[in-house]
C-alpha cells in the first residue's frame, strides 16, 4: 500500500486498530526484543504524557496475548527475530489495565472508577466458568471477582488487593502459563487523589493492589508499568525483587517512547512535507531521553495531519492543550525572586543547574521549590541538556511549544498579581492622568524588578519593544473607565497606544522605545516625544473633541524604564 495514503493515527492508541485500519505506524516493536533480552520481573517506564506509552502497552498486549493475530506484526522489526516470535508471540494470558481514567472528586468515586475498570477486565475471561481445568471452588473464586464491586468497602478493598493475583492464578490453571500484567499510567490515580484531597487513602489502596499483584504473585511471568513519576516514598514498590525503573535518564529503551529525528524526517517525506522539517523540529523536538534526541509524537502526528489538509498551517500547542499546565502554574505562583530570575533565563533559552530527584511522592511536591524543578523535569516541561561533573542537571525548556506555556502562565500570573493590587494600580492610573512621570516611572521600575519578564534576549529589537507594549496595554486596560487602543492609525502614522480617559476632554498618547543600553534611555524618550509631534498622533484625540492631551515618551532597557511627558492643551474644538 502507498504509505502516503495512510491515515495519521490522531488519538488512536490501540495497536490492532492502527495496523488493521490503514493508519501510519512508526515501528516501536524493538521494545519487545529489548524487554525480553533485558529481563526484569517488573519494569516501570517513566515518561511524560503523550509520548506513546499507551500505544506501546497495547502493542505488547497484542504480541504476547493468547489468540493474537500474528499478521499484525508482518513487516515490523520484531518479525525478523524468528526465535522470539516462536517462543513468545501469542503464548501468554495478558491482563491489561490503563489507570488514566481512574479519578473522582472523592475517594469513593475514584474507588468506584477503579472497580469498574477491573470489572471490565475480569469479564473478558468469563470462559473460565466453563473451563475443564478449574474445579468448582476455583470457578466460585472467579464468580466472586465478578461481583467485587457490589461488596461493601471493607470487602471491596480486600478483593481488590488480591484480584489480579487471584485472576492470574486461575488463568495459570486454565492455560498452564504464567500471566503477563500490563498497567498503564499507574500514577494517575495518585495524581488525581493529590489534587482532590484523598491522597493517603489512594496510596494505601494502590500499595496493597500493586503489592499483591507484583511482589507475591507466583503466577506472574513479568509485568510492565508506565507512569510519569516513580512514586517511592510510600513504599509502593518496596520489597519487589528484580524491579527495574527505566526513567527518562536511562539509556536503555531510550528510543522506544517518542519519535527520533530519522522517524520524523521519514514521516514528513511520506506525506511530501519535507519543507516543514525545520518548524517541526523547532516546535516539537528538544527532549533528551538517555542518549536519544526525541520529538513529542502527539505533537508531530497532529501537526502532520493538519498539514496534509492545510499546507500553510502554522505549528500549534497540541501537547499542552491535551495535558494541561497546572504544574507550571503552581511553579510560577511559588517562585521567589531567585526563581523568577531562573525562569527568565529558561525562557531566554539558557540552562539552569539543579539537583534533581527522580523519586518523589506527590505530597512532597509542594514542600520546596526544588521539588517542583524535579517534577517539571520528569513530566516534560523541562528536559536535560547535560549533567555536570558534580552530578547537577542542566535543565532547559525543550522547544518552542513548551516555551509558550511558560510565557502564557507568566502573563496570567502577572495579571493576577498586578491587577489584584488595586490600590497601587489605581495610584498608577491617577499618575498617568496627571502626567506625574516620577510616580509612573517608580511604579513601572518596581514592577519590572519584582516580576518575571519574558523579554527574550535573542529576539529582534522590535519584538522586545512589543513585549513592553503588551505589558503596558494590559496595565492601562485594567481601568474599565478608559478606552485603550493599540497600534491605532493616527495623524501621519500609527500611534503605539492612545487612551481615551473618563474625562471627555482629556486623552493620552504613548510612544514606546527599546534601547540596548541603559545610558540611552533619556535620548530614546526624547525620540519618542519627537515622533508623536512630527506624526501628529494627537489628531486622533482632537478629532474626538479631546484637547487636554498628555504625550508620553517611554523607553525600556531590560528591567528599567525612563519616562518623560509633555502636557498640551489645544484651545477650541474641531
Amino acid at each position: 500500500m502507498n504509505e502516503s495514503l495512510l491515515k495519521l493515527p490522531v488519538g488512536i492508541e490501540r495497536f490492532q486498530e492502527i495496523r488493521k485500519s490503514g493508519f501510519y505506524y512508526i515501528d516501536k516493536t524493538g521494545l519487545i526484543e529489548q524487554l525480553l533480552e533485558n529481563w526484569g520481573k517488573a519494569n516501570l517506564f517513566t515518561r511524560p504524557r503523550r509520548f506513546g506509552k499507551t500505544l506501546n502497552m497495547s502493542m505488547l498486549r497484542c504480541f504476547f496475548e493468547i489468540g493474537t493475530d500474528p499478521t499484525l506484526f508482518d513487516g515490523l522489526y520484531i518479525s525478523k527475530n524468528k526465535r522470539l516470535c516462536e517462543e513468545y508471540m501469542g503464548k501468554y494470558p495478558v491482563l491489561f489495565l490503563s489507570l488514566k481514567g481512574v479519578e473522582g472528586l472523592t475517594f469513593e468515586e475514584a474507588k468506584f472508577s477503579l472497580s469498574e475498570l477491573l470489572a471490565d477486565e475480569i469479564r473478558r475471561f468469563k470462559f473460565l466458568l466453563g473451563s475443564d481445568k478449574l474445579d468448582e471452588e476455583e470457578k466460585n473464586q472467579y464468580r466472586e471477582l465478578l461481583t467485587m464491586r457490589d461488596e461493601d468497602n471493607t470487602m471491596f478493598g480486600m478483593k481488590l488487593k488480591f484480584s489480579l493475583k487471584r485472576l492470574s492464578e486461575l488463568l495459570y490453571k486454565h492455560y498452564g502459563k504464567n500471566t503477563i500484567i500490563l498497567i498503564d499510567e499507574y500514577d494517575v490515580p495518585l495524581d488525581k487523589a493529590f489534587q482532590y484531597g484523598y491522597y493517603r487513602e489512594m496510596v494505601a489502596l494502590i500499595r496493597g493492589f500493586l503489592g499483591e499483584t507484583l511482589k507475591t504473585n507466583d503466577f506472574l511471568q513479568f509485568a510492565v508499568l508506565t507512569g510519569c513519576l516513580r512514586v517511592s516514598g510510600e513504599s509502593i514498590f518496596t520489597g519487589l525483587n528484580n524491579f527495574k525503573v527505566l526513567s527518562i535518564t536511562d539509556t536503555r529503551f531510550d528510543e522506544q517512547f517518542g519519535f527520533t529525528e530519522e522517524e520524523v524526517r521519514r514521516l514528513l517525506e511520506t506525506y511530501h512535507l519535507e519543507s516543514h522539517f525545520s518548524e517541526t523540529k523547532e516546535w516539537y523536538d528538544g527532549y533528551h531521553f538517555g542518549n536519544a534526541d526525541i520529538y513529542c509524537p502527539w505533537d508531530v502526528v497532529n501537526h502532520v495531519d493538519r498539514l496534509k489538509h492545510e499546507p500553510g498551517a502554522k505549528p500549534q500547542s497540541y501537547w499542552l492543550n491535551s495535558s494541561g499546565n497546572g504544574l507550571v502554574k503552581r511553579f510560577i505562583s511559588k517562585a521567589n525572586k531567585t526563581t523568577r530570575d531562573e525562569i527568565e533565563r529558561l525562557v531566554a533559552g539558557e540552562a539552569i543547574e539543579k539537583s534533581v530527584r527522580l523519586e518523589l511522592t506527590y505530597d512532597e511536591i509542594d514542600n520546596s521549590i526544588d521539588n517542583l524543578w524535579s517534577v517539571l523535569f520528569t513530566t516534560g516541561y523541562l528536559t536535560l541538556d547535560r549533567i555536570t561533573e558534580q552530578g547537577m542537571y542542566c535543565l532547559v525548556i525543550p522547544n518552542k511549544e513548551v516555551r509558550e506555556v511558560y510565557v502564557l502562565q507568566i502573563q496570567e500570573w502577572f495579571k493576577g498579581a498586578v491587577l489584584g493590587n488595586t490600590e497601587k494600580l489605581t495610584a498608577f492610573w491617577k499618575a498617568m492622568e496627571e502626567g506625574d512621570t516620577e510616580s509612573v516611572e517608580h511604579y513601572l521600575n518596581k514592577l519590572l524588578s519584582n516580576t518575571i519578564s519574558v523579554f527574550d534576549t535573542k529576539v529582534r529589537e522590535e519584538e522586545k519593544e512589543n513585549s513592553y507594549h503588551t505589558l503596558l496595554v494590559g496595565l492601562l486596560a485594567g481601568n474599565s473607565d478608559w478606552l485603550v487602543k493599540s497600534n491605532v492609525e493616527a495623524g501621519e502614522g500609527f500611534a503605539d497606544i492612545i487612551v481615551e480617559t473618563e474625562n471627555p476632554d482629556a486623552g493620552i498618547v504613548i510612544e514606546l522605545k527599546y534601547t540596548k543600553q541603559a545610558s540611552g534611555l533619556d535620548k530614546a524618550c526624547e525620540r519618542a516625544i519627537t515622533q508623536i509631534k512630527d506624526r501628529r498622533y494627537e489628531e486622533y484625540l482632537k478629532n474626538d473633541g479631546r484637547n487636554d492631551i498628555i504625550f508620553y515618551g517611554m523607553a525600556f532597557c531590560r528591567k528599567r524604564c525612563r519616562i518623560i511627558a509633555e502636557k498640551t492643551e489645544y484651545k477650541g474644538s474641531n
